[in-house]
């Protein structure tokens, strides 16, 4: 009967949804031939809560908490997105002030959902000493969260209009602080797997994503520029500031797993390059804009994209002139993204698809929503 199965020696073999390298509740169908990929599957919506329905009855200030909850990785960015696509309906913009500490508490952020990605990511190849290097640094990072606002993981650092909290004393001597030590810390991060020939045997040619490939699933973030696109909104369409900022756009060329890995090695490094800016550029003045305390936009409609940790980040959200959002829509970067898992993993082995997993970098909050 083997040799008959679906007319062939094809094995059908689901990985997941119970199964720690899948990052969360993801099961991919496989089609084998042996240890060969033929294709995949993604069988999503283990952890649907219908987050955009939800928007449509709470006010526009109370749903903000919920974008924390999609990718919670990563949920100053998914705030920060948010807020920005409310004041564009509003037509008001945070002060300066406000606009300078988003910066540095978003890519902070970008920085800690990075470590984390890095940590899971070598654990699921079988190195497990820089999951506990990873993870000792980030804590820096969730430790300056809880002294801002008190939380740590679903981080509701902002309001609609600018911040929710002014500054702590010694919040600008805390993040200097970090960024010093990381500077060190990521040079050993490196040590361990840049030039490690298991590593790169492991990660080198595979999963290799091109740049048209990329362009025509809609892939963004660090995997569209290891394949070469030097594509970032915060450069392409600043916002909060950004275009004060002096920092690079890193690429590489090849767009396998080995170059996404390079890629985000490299951003973590202008991350905190950008903290060090906008610590030394916090200007005084008000944390909030003139906004009213029951916010009710004009009708009509907006979207806003931000550069999160895993690529564009956008929020489309319509008016009625009511104080609760008429439709709000997300594109989040871990479904996108995700699409092109089965291009990546064909002709692939079992244990390459581990490693193209972790390296899309996907958190299932925001693929299911």
């Amino acid at each position: 009967m083997a040799d008959t199965f679906l007319d062939s020696t094809e094995l059908v073999l689901n990985m997941g949804p119970q199964h720690p390298s899948t990052h969360g509740v993801l099961r991919v169908i496989l089609k084998l031939d042996g240890e060969r990929v033929l294709g995949t599957e993604c069988v999503i919506g283990y952890l649907h809560r219908g987050v955009e329905k939800i928007a449509e009855n709470r006010t526009w200030q109370m749903f903000a908490p919920y974008v924390d909850r999609m990718d919670y990785v990563a949920a100053v960015s998914n705030g920060l997105g948010y807020c920005l696509a409310v004041e564009k309906l509003l037509g008001v913009e945070a002060p300066p002030r406000a606009q300078a500490v988003r910066v540095i508490l978003t890519e902070l952020n970008r920085i800690a959902s990075h470590l984390l990605w890095l940590g899971t990511h070598a654990l699921d190849i079988g190195a497990i000493t820089p999951l506990f290097y990873c993870m000792r640094e980030r804590e820096w990072i969730l430790n300056i969260y809880e002294k801002y606002c008190g939380a740590r993981l679903t981080t509701h650092a902002f309001r609609i209009g600018g911040l929710q909290y002014e500054t702590y004393e010694g919040f600008e001597k805390d993040c200097l602080e970090f960024c010093d030590l990381f500077e060190k810390r990521i040079d050993e991060y490196e040590e361990l797997l840049t030039g490690n020939r298991i590593w790169k045997q492991r990660l080198t040619g595979v999963g290799v994503l091109t740049a048209d490939d990329c362009k025509e699933y809609g892939v963004t973030g660090p995997m569209l520029r290891a394949a070469g696109v030097k594509w970032d909104i915060r450069k392409a369409q600043p916002y909060s500031g950004y275009e004060k900022y002096d920092f690079e756009i890193p690429t590489r060329a090849n767009g396998d797993t080995y170059d996404r890995y390079m890629v985000r090695m490299q951003e973590m490094r202008q991350s905190a390059r950008i903290v060090r800016q906008a610590v030394g550029a916090i200007p005084p003045g008000p944390i909030m804009a003139k906004v009213g305390k029951v916010i009710k936009p004009p009708a009509g409609e907006a979207y806003v994209s931000i550069e999160a940790p895993k690529g564009e980040l956008g929020y489309y959200v319509v008016s009625d002139g009511s104080t609760q959002p008429y439709r709000v829509r997300i594109r989040p970067p871990s479904f996108v993204n995700l699409q092109a898992l089965d291009k990546m993993c064909r002709g692939a082995l079992v244990a390459d698809v581990v490693a193209i997993i972790g390296t899309t970098d996907i958190v299932l909050g925001e693929v299911d929503r």
